[in-house]
């Protein structure tokens, strides 16, 4: 069965919606003209019931369906956030806030399952019950984690949790998924390393607190080379550095560092939280200065169900005619993990085409994957719960 008919009919109502988002932005959990929107449409859809301010700022429609011999009630998630981001992609409808634009694809996400919604409001054609699930601060802000905080799993019975995501560099038309771990753990680190600030002409009077941040730096690769086994994933980047001096002629006496480490699975998650504090620590000693660390764990790996993978990838193939089920997994995070640690289930991605990667600022949705990813939302609820 190829993308169903009625989104070619929706299309332009869908677009519009999409770019609508696209042009008011909103960050982390003040999506309130985005949230408000999202729940005036869904009313207008018809559906059953719609819950606002879970999760502070997120909305939930309920849908049932033909029937409910079955009691199986299904969860579609999207995002609803942008990125603090200047955009310059010079299209019409470009954010008209400043520094704030959709460079991840999430006005994208909620146009598909707003256009799902109103599928399965006119159709029902399944037997039991849908929940669409709009998510406000994915971006950092954990707002899956305050959802699932607010009662979503048990408020609303969900037995099993699907989300999405566009991906540039897979043909519009093509989704990619795999079973087990998808996307990474994303964790935080701050190293303040503490000396002896001086003159730069003076070196055996300081304590140089640059060369023992540039130390470590060069360590820490250390952790993923030397201690990580070879076939598992790991990444520590350290990303920022800054001094208590902007002088030429000034030796600082405090660096900060700061950075991130990526993992896939909890023992490597572990072994990088105990390497960059021991590293940091002891390369500081070694120098007579002293480094103090604080490491924050962040969203944990997004692993996908065995079961739930198939599922997936069946609503898949039943829209594109085929699915690539060996995606390698990404570095990056995702806060749907959260969902997937409460419930079975799965994520997906959905082909964006040849455009910039996400997160740019010349990133854009492509619109023409809508009908793709709405036929795909709509068949996991009619292939999961079957109308009788």
């Amino acid at each position: 069965m190829p993308v169903k008919n009625r989104f070619a009919e929706l299309l332009p109502e869908i677009t519009g919606w999409r770019r609508d988002f696209h042009q008011h932005p909103e960050l982390n959990y003040d999506v309130q003209r985005t949230a408000g929107r999202v729940a005036e449409l869904l009313r207008g859809f018809g559906v059953d019931e719609v819950v606002e301010g879970i999760g502070r700022t997120g909305v939930v429609g309920i849908i049932k369906g033909k029937s409910d011999r079955s009691g199986r009630v299904i969860g579609l998630r999207a995002d609803m956030d942008a990125l603090p981001i200047n955009e310059i992609t010079g299209v019409e409808y470009a954010s008209t806030t400043a520094n704030v634009m959709h460079a991840c694809g999430h006005d994208g996400h909620t146009a598909m399952l707003l256009g799902a919604a109103k599928y399965l409001a006119e159709t029902r054609n399944f037997d039991g019950t849908a929940v669409v699930i709009f998510q406000p601060a994915e971006e950092g802000g954990g707002g899956g984690l305050a959802m699932l905080e607010d009662g979503l799993a048990e408020r609303f019975g969900i037995d099993e949790f699907y989300g999405m995501h566009n991906m540039p560099g897979i043909p519009v038309g093509q989704f990619a998924i795999r079973p087990g771990a998808i996307m990474a753990a994303t964790d935080q680190f701050d190293i303040k390393v503490i000396g002896r600030g001086g003159h730069a002409g003076k070196p055996n009077d300081v304590i140089d607190t640059l060369l023992v941040a540039a130390h470590i730096v060069v360590a820490l690769q250390s952790i993923v080379a030397r201690n990580v086994d070879p076939v598992k994933s790991g990444v520590v980047s350290t990303s920022v550095l800054t001094t208590d001096s902007t002088a030429h002629n000034v030796v600082p006496g405090v660096v900060m560092m700061h950075g991130t480490a990526r993992s896939l699975d909890p023992g490597v998650r572990d072994q990088l939280q105990e390497g960059i504090i021991r590293i940091a620590t002891n390369v500081a000693a070694a120098f007579s200065a002293r480094a103090e660390v604080v490491y924050e764990r962040g969203y944990p790996v997004t692993v996908n169900d065995a079961e739930m993978t198939g599922h997936a990838a069946d609503a898949a193939r039943a829209v594109a005619g085929d699915v690539d089920t060996g995606v390698q997994p990404m570095m990056a995070g995702e806060d749907f993990s959260y969902m997937l640690e409460a419930r079975p289930g799965a994520y997906i991605f959905v082909g964006n085409g040849d455009t910039p990667m996400l997160h740019q600022a010349a990133y854009n949705f492509d619109d023409n994957a809508i009908p793709f990813g709405c036929s795909w939302y709509v068949q996991m609820v009619e292939n999961r719960m079957p109308a009788v």
